[in-house]
């Protein structure tokens, strides 16, 4: 398992994600779907617990930082629609 505080975003603005060593490779498609699930499944398993959601704005950078924005449109419409092919 990773070190969770080596994961935190670093303070202030940036441009692009860090280094994930699961994707090496130049297409960052699947880096990109990786962080929007880990991104909803912090938010659903932090909230059934009570818990603050804020570890969950990592993900939500990743993901914002990679993925077209007509993707994650897309992909949130289907999660409302109950049609979203990903286990959340």
């Amino acid at each position: 398992m990773l070190d969770v505080e080596a994961q935190e975003p670093r303070k202030g603005k940036w441009s692009t994600p860090p280094f994930d060593p699961r994707f090496p490779n130049q297409n960052q498609t699947r880096n990109c779907y990786q962080n929007f699930l880990d991104y909803h499944r912090c938010l659903k398993t932090r909230t059934r617990r009570g818990k603050s959601t804020q570890p969950c704005e990592y993900y939500y950078r990743v993901y914002h930082s990679l993925c077209p924005t007509s993707w994650v449109e897309s992909w949130n419409e289907q999660i409302k629609n109950g049609t979203f092919a990903g286990n959340i």
